[in-house]
């Protein structure tokens, strides 16, 4: 259909009076008044003259989600990294060794390094200076292979030049010969000439760069996170031994300082992120390799031509394990961050699993016929920073989360094969015994992921329920103790997929119904066995129905029913406590049924202060308004209108796992019997067979409805 006629239709189903349509791209209007009537565009007027030619940084300012991701806080921490790692890399370059980060009451931001400083003289390509270069032009800098850099954060050449496009004003000094030069940019564009305004020792060089963002770029929430900030730092401290990064944060009364240097590096920083007692010390990962790229290069006419260009890797990775269970994989491209690995992880992860498969082999732990470790089983408890260092790694967007390098792979699968092989098969007393310790705990792991899916494979019912294996829509959960594992019966695939994300896949088991489940109380034992949701529950939970029920045989400590904070979620949790109170009783008698209590309402505060949570939530309408008037007593602004949750697929993971699943916040409703006979005459009377009595009791309940609380 066209454009036009689209939106002819919208158009005509917004009228008040008679509106008919002859076909999909005639409309025929009976309205004297009709407003808003679409006309068909002329396509003969489409020429060069409709086209927009954005130049310099009018693009950035155009769509700057394209650069920094979005224009919130983590698009306004994300242009305070560009100007921080600019800093860094002189540092990896071996230039300075101090960064201070400054957060000003006025909402700008400084950042001082003691490094080289941006150039001052004269581009000849461009005839701008470095510092102008630097700041206006994008795909501008020193990191394209022109010898200013070995390895860096940055390769685009866009950073600092997006951070002025997107800043109201941007102050940048460069002390550099002697003298302090300084310019200041509006918007992006030089607010005068670079000058001398100051002599300083030659011997002393930096750059200081202090910015305001655009207040027509982000929004009105955005604001520096120093928790963020301080994280970043600590993790780049890390990276970088020796470097010293000092955080300054002057918005509140209180000026609040922290500055970190960490001569240790990866080492120190893994048995930092470590969370359990050691099985072993730190191990190191250390090598490099070398591997030819085709890139293109500007010849001596100015042309891009492709040339061959030999390329050294350095790898380092640290890692130790412990005697948990959970994987803190962390992994760096020179000093960037990639949260969503790469190449180097891909590489990292082969070169483990091979090694092991290899090494347990031949020292007879694992024996023929049995099948190799995989993946999960190496890295059972392991805490694990991985690093490389190139020049011009290919990234996956701006943001550089995804290292694109594919030589990466081969070199560090090599580098870790060769030093692990070192390690594991090591022949000195301690470094023999740590050894074996880790080899028999990826053995053990394997042995339990093993014995878990067989279990699973062959766990079968012991009544009419138990004639096939559990159900594939159960999303179990890895832990084997009972007392600690949870199923929540979730309500709707789409809350499923939340739920997944939400949960602790540890103890946190899932199983999806499809709707509203067979009301048991009025269905005869054999519909109920038919029925695809109420034998799935009974199979899942493990332990049989009716006189065959065994609670000692249930295989989760808590059953939760987790569903929508409507009138349709209420009746799926009743179908549900009907289920269970009729067919499997004695989990509810021993206080192990629960309801899962997801909130109604979210309140977003406009300002909070440091140490507020951003967000409020409410059960119910009565606590929304108690909420709303404390927070309109204590002047606390929050953003209209207050949204109400009308589903649970409409939280994302953070927001459900906070308020719903995460045992440390969320509220649970216990289901109990306190008197068997009464509760069973409950349910007859809600959910049996017999229409009248139940009639009675809605119409005697509903003089007592305040019609306010309806909601529709």
């Amino acid at each position: 259909m066209p454009e036009w006629g689209k939106e002819a239709r919208h158009a005509g189903a917004a009228c008040h009076n008679h509106v008919t349509f002859s076909c999909v791209d005639t409309l025929t209007v009976r309205h004297d008044r009709f407003v808003g009537r679409p006309r068909r565009p002329d396509i003969s007027t489409y020429d060069a003259r409709n086209l927009l030619v954005l130049e310099g940084l009018e693009a950035v300012r155009k769509r700057p989600g394209m650069y920094i991701g979005s224009t919130d806080t983590r698009g306004l921490m994300h242009c305070l990294w560009e100007i921080i790692d600019n800093a860094v890399d002189e540092a990896l370059a071996g230039f300075g060794d101090k960064i201070d980060v400054i957060l000003h009451a006025d909402g700008s931001v400084e950042v001082h390094d003691n490094a080289r400083g941006i150039p001052v003289d004269i581009e000849p390509k461009t005839g701008l200076t470095g510092v102008e270069v630097v700041f206006t032009k994008l795909h501008a800098g020193g990191k394209f292979g022109g010898g200013a850099y070995n390895a860096s954060g940055g390769l685009h050449g866009v950073g600092a030049a997006v951070v002025n496009a997107l800043s109201e004003r941007l102050d940048v000094e460069v002390d550099k010969g002697g003298a302090t030069w300084a310019l200041t940019f509006r918007r992006g564009v030089p607010d005068g000439e670079l000058t001398k305004v100051a002599k300083v020792a030659k011997a002393r060089t930096g750059t200081r760069v202090r910015y305001w963002a655009d207040p027509q770029i982000f929004i009105k929430g955005a604001k520096f996170s120093y928790e963020d900030l301080t994280r970043r730092a600590r993790q780049t401290a890390f990276l970088v031994p020796g470097l010293e990064i000092a955080i300054r944060d002057e918005r509140e009364d209180e000026v609040v300082e922290e500055s970190f240097k960490h001569e240790g590096g990866i080492a120190e920083f893994v048995e930092y992120l470590a969370p359990d007692e050691p099985v072993t010390g730190v191990v190191r990962l250390q090598g490099e390799g070398t591997f030819t790229e085709t890139v293109p290069m500007l010849d001596g006419k100015g042309h891009m031509t492709p040339q061959d260009v030999d390329r050294t890797l350095g790898v380092d990775v640290a890692l130790r394990w412990g005697t948990g269970y959970e994987t803190d994989l962390r992994s760096f491209v020179n000093i960037i961050s990639t949260p969503k690995g790469g190449t180097h992880v891909a590489g990292f992860e082969r070169g483990m699993t091979k090694t092991f498969n290899e090494t347990l082999r031949g020292t007879r732990l694992l024996k023929n016929g049995d099948p190799d470790v995989i993946k999960d089983d190496v890295l059972e408890g392991i805490s694990a920073v991985v690093t490389v260092r190139l020049a011009e790694p290919q990234f996956e967007g701006q943001t550089k989360e995804v290292l694109g390098t594919p030589a990466v792979t081969r070199i560090v699968q090599k580098v870790v094969t060769d030093e692990l092989r070192t390690f594991l098969t090591a022949t000195r007393g301690a470094d023999k015994a740590q050894a074996r310790l880790v080899l028999e705990k990826v053995v053990g792991a394997s042995r339990t992921r093993l014995m878990a899916r067989q279990q699973r494979d062959t766990q079968r019912r012991k009544n009419a329920l138990e004639s096939s294996a559990l159900p594939a829509k159960l999303a179990d959960c890895r832990s084997t103790d009972v007392e600690r594992s949870e199923l929540f019966i979730v309500e709707g695939d789409s809350a499923l997929g939340t739920a997944k994300s939400a949960r602790d896949s540890g103890f946190q088991a899932l199983l999806p119904i499809r709707g509203k489940i067979l009301n048991v109380q009025k269905a005869s034992i054999g519909d109920m066995l038919k029925n695809a949701e109420c034998s799935s529950i009974i199979q899942v939970v493990g332990a049989g129905s009716g006189r065959t029920f065994d609670l000692d045989a249930a295989r989760y400590g808590r059953i939760i029913f987790m569903a929508d904070a409507d009138s349709d979620g209420a009746h799926i949790r009743c179908l549900l406590a009907t289920l269970f109170f009729r067919y499997m009783r004695p989990l509810v008698e021993a206080g192990r049924v629960y309801s899962a209590v997801p909130p109604l309402h979210r309140i977003e505060l406009s300002s909070p202060k440091k140490g507020q949570d951003k967000y409020r939530y409410t059960y119910s309408d009565a606590e929304l308004q108690r909420t709303l008037a404390e927070l309109r007593k204590k002047n606390i602004s929050w953003k209209d209108p207050v949204q109400r949750y009308k589903g649970l697929g409409e939280m994302d993971a953070d927001q459900l796992a906070e308020t719903t699943m995460e045992p440390r916040h969320r509220t649970l409703r216990r289901l109990t019997v306190d008197d068997a006979e009464e509760a069973s005459d409950v349910f007859e009377l809600l959910m049996g067979s017999e229409v009248a009595p139940r009639k009675d009791f809605i119409v005697a309940g509903a003089y007592e409805l305040d019609r306010d609380r309806i909601d529709a």
